[in-house]
Formats: C-alpha cells, structure tokens, sequence
C-alpha cells in the first residue's frame, strides 16, 4: 500500500439474490475469470487498507468456487431485506481505526483498481462525508463513505443502499470526475450480461 495519511476499507456488496439475472450473477464469466474475482482482484491490487467482501444469496456455492484470497468473508443471513442489510454487516468488520469505508457492488467487473485509488485519493484531499464518483454528469459506484456517517449507515433500512444518506448531505458530498463510464455499468439482467460479454468480444477483434 502507498505510504498515505488516511486508511479506507473496502466492503465489496456481493449478497443480492439476482431476481433479474436468474442466476448467481457473482460466478458468471467475464475475460476467463468470475464476475466477483474481477472485483476482488481490482480491489486488493488498491490501495484498500482491508478487503471485506459481503454475501447471501448462493453464498456458500460462492464461497467454493471463489478465492478470496486475504479478503474477510461474512455471510448476511438478512440478504433478502435489501442491500441496507448488507452494509450493516459489512460495516460490521470495517476496522475500529480506518478513517473510511468504501462500498463497492459485487456485480462491477471493471471497476479499476486506479479508479478506486482516484477516488482514495480525493478523499484524502477533501475528507468529505461522502465522496462518489461520476462520469459525464452521472452518478456511480464505488462511494467512499467516512467514520463520522457510520452511525447513521447502521440506522438504513431497506435496499438502495448508503443512497439513502446522499440528501441529506447533497452538500457535503464529494462529487470526483472520472473517465471510465464503467461506473455507471453493474449487471442486473441476461442484458447487460449480454453487453458485458459484447465487450469482451470487442476487446478480441484484431
């Protein structure tokens, strides 16, 4: 890790129960490697202080056919309440000493590690309670989210998320320029599977 004044851990949210997809979107294939290893590799080859990764649905089947490698795995038996449910657990192993928490979607395989560092990076800079990152005008994930809203994070119900958080602090947040549109890209049904798949196929032609 970069020798930096703050400390962020990552909690990667991969406990969904894929109502759209049909199936454990988490073990699907992408470039040769499953959807969450692409997630986990981009994440602990960050700056992350600490990789947690978050499941539910299908979890044990994940759990043998994924190396998680030195990430801390736990099992949200509450999964099927919403993603809130999910950053409560996660929240859960976040170190007591980390300055930050950021949240990553388990179903976002082109997430850079240098996107993730980026917006480390600005957190560092600002210290702001909520920094998220956007792409020609639009909101994405990962979102960095810091200790002092901790508290209110184990207050959430339901399934959108830290979202819930972002009107209330609409000015306090951190709003990070990137240029990956792959923030904007999390795959929910057999379509954007379809069009992830599209652009392997792309990445192929000579």
């Amino acid at each position: 890790m970069k020798n930096k004044s703050i400390t962020v851990d990552g909690v990667i949210l991969a406990a969904g129960s894929a109502s759209r997809m049909g199936e454990a979107k988490q073990l699907l294939f992408f470039r040769g490697k499953r959807l969450l290893e692409w997630v986990l590799e981009h994440a602990q080859n960050s700056t992350l202080r600490q990789v947690i990764v978050v499941l539910g649905y299908e979890g044990q089947q994940i759990r043998r056919k994924i190396n998680f490698r030195n990430a801390r795995v736990i099992v949200n038996a509450d999964y099927a309440m919403g993603q809130s449910t999910s950053v409560c657990c996660g929240l859960s192993l976040v170190s007591a000493t980390c300055d930050a928490a950021m949240f990553l979607l388990g179903d976002q395989p082109l997430i850079s590690s240098s996107v993730i560092d980026s917006l480390i990076d600005a957190y560092e800079r600002e210290k702001a309670p909520i920094t998220i990152p956007v792409y020609r005008g639009k909101r994405g994930n990962p979102v960095i989210i810091d200790r002092s809203l901790f508290p209110a994070l184990e207050t959430l119900a339901g399934d959108t998320g830290a979202k819930q958080l972002f009107g209330a602090y609409e000015g306090r947040i951190h709003y990070v320029e990137v240029l990956s549109p792959e923030i904007l890209l999390d795959i929910d049904t057999q379509a954007d599977y379809l069009r992830l798949k599209q652009l392997e196929e792309n990445a192929d032609e000579p």
